[in-house]
């Protein structure tokens, strides 16, 4: 059967900026309060997403959340008109009224952990938001991610919708940025690696990061693997390392990359690096290819400051693989060297390196592969898909026309007082979801 992976590319939403909101994310924390370009940012975006297509790659849009989120400041406290409620809010609690306004939904790595129907035992493919409890600009989003998905993913006989897992922090859950499914061809049965960076009940404390949290629990992971179906002989549970965490590595795909047999990773990306292999070696029904990068080559430092592993690993026709790479790597020696004197000349199946330029996402500690969600379907799913969410030529005009229509080339912290702000980005997801077709999504189209 014909199955194909599809790169879900969230949309950089209107309210982009740098509120420096995301503990243990170094570029969130050291871009707080400088002046962001929502526009160029979803450009930016949109520009990579034209040419993985152009390329051949299949991919979709998933929409940015409604922001501000008025409704959120009410449920704090917050009372009277919406201006009124800015205004209070800007003054009294400024870091929550920059919470509300996140733009963090644009990586949608984050969105929901998915397994293809492939894995499945009952042949649909299973999908759960992440609960993102772990700060709370993020966990606003899941709510409207599941109406988002279950809008797409409609179709009951081909798509499993499972309820977000409880937001507490014993399960806590931060989607597919801690998953990757690894296989031959992605038809075949797949092995499951999750990745956790604490356990919640019974846990080693001396196994757990100092300085920064570790935002998936074992716990999480486990449970969606049982919503999903999945067995023993299809997971392997592997702790994240606790110093790479305290280095600025706040999910696993940050410190590692997969697709297909291949698991491209940092050596510190798992706290017992040869049981991970030896798990995955096991399960796995085609031998794996592991490319292990050594500290010496690139340093925790870079591989945070470059984002190399925050990478996009696609499938070619000719079996050979593409590495689609922020601009960043080029800006450090030692990570571009390792690039072109390790990956592509080495005996794996990285043969291309494309570099895209994603600096506004970048600096608020996204990379090319926290921007998207990957989905493998077959050809049947792929026609049940609703909306008109599957990127053409006519969808990049479409959607290229309504940034330049409606965002902002500057935005700042103090920008997000602005009741016009508010304004203009209802009116631009009022049109955006007409324009994609997925029906009334949003919390101000519910009434």
């Amino acid at each position: 059967m014909d199955y194909r992976e599809v790169n879900f590319d969230g949309l950089v939403g209107p309210t982009h900026n740098y509120a420096g909101l995301a503990v243990g994310n170094l570029a969130s924390m050291s871009h707080e309060g400088r002046v962001a370009n929502p526009r160029e940012g979803a450009l930016q975006g949109l520009a990579k997403m034209k040419s993985l297509m152009d390329a051949g790659y299949a991919q979709g849009v998933l929409p940015p959340q409604q922001r501000p989120d008025i409704g959120a400041l009410r449920d704090l406290g917050f009372s009277g008109s919406p201006v009124e409620v800015l205004s209070r809010a800007a003054r009294e609690a400024p870091q929550l009224l920059r919470a509300v306004c996140s733009a963090s939904s644009m990586w949608t790595a984050n969105a929901a952990t998915v397994t293809p129907s492939v894995d499945a035992p009952d042949s649909r493919m299973h999908m759960t938001p992440a609960n993102l409890q772990s700060s709370f600009h993020r966990f606003l989003e899941p709510e409207t991610t599941g109406r988002v998905l279950a809008a797409i993913f409609r179709n009951e006989g081909h798509f499993a919708h499972h309820p977000v897992l409880p937001a507490t922090p014993a399960f806590a859950d931060e989607g597919a940025a801690n998953h990757t499914r690894l296989c031959g061809d992605y038809a075949e049965p797949a092995v499951h690696l999750f990745v956790y960076g604490r356990q919640a009940f019974g846990g080693n404390p001396k196994r757990e990061p100092r300085h920064y949290p570790a935002r998936q629990t074992l716990e999480a992971s486990q449970a969606v693997a049982r919503q999903h179906g999945l067995s023993s002989a299809q997971t392997v549970f592997a702790q994240q390392h606790p110093d790479a965490i305290d280095a600025g590595v706040f999910h696993n795909d940050v410190i590692a990359v997969g697709n297909g047999p291949v698991l491209l990773y940092h050596e510190m990306a798992f706290l017992d690096e040869q049981k991970t292999l030896d798990e995955l070696r096991a399960k796995l029904a085609t031998p794996l290819i592991p490319i292990r990068v050594p500290l010496e080559a690139v340093s925790l430092e870079d591989a945070v400051a470059s984002y190399l592993f925050n990478s996009q690993l696609l499938s070619n026709p000719d079996g050979g693989m593409t590495l689609v790479v922020p601009g960043e790597c080029q800006e450090h020696e030692n990570v571009w060297r390792t690039i072109q004197n390790y990956l592509l000349a080495g005996n794996n199946p990285i043969g291309e390196v494309i570099v895209k330029d994603v600096k506004q996402s970048m600096r608020n500690g996204g990379g090319p592969a926290c921007l998207r969600l990957r989905v493998v379907l077959n050809e049947a799913e792929r026609t049940a898909l609703s909306g008109r969410v599957l990127l053409n030529e006519a969808l990049y005009g479409d959607l290229i026309a309504w940034v330049n229509r409606h965002y902002r080339d500057r935005l700042t912290p103090d920008d997000l007082a602005d009741p016009r702000l508010t304004e203009e980005t209802l009116t631009a997801l009022d049109e955006l979801t007409q324009m994609l077709k997925i029906g009334s999504v949003y919390p101000f189209q519910r009434g």
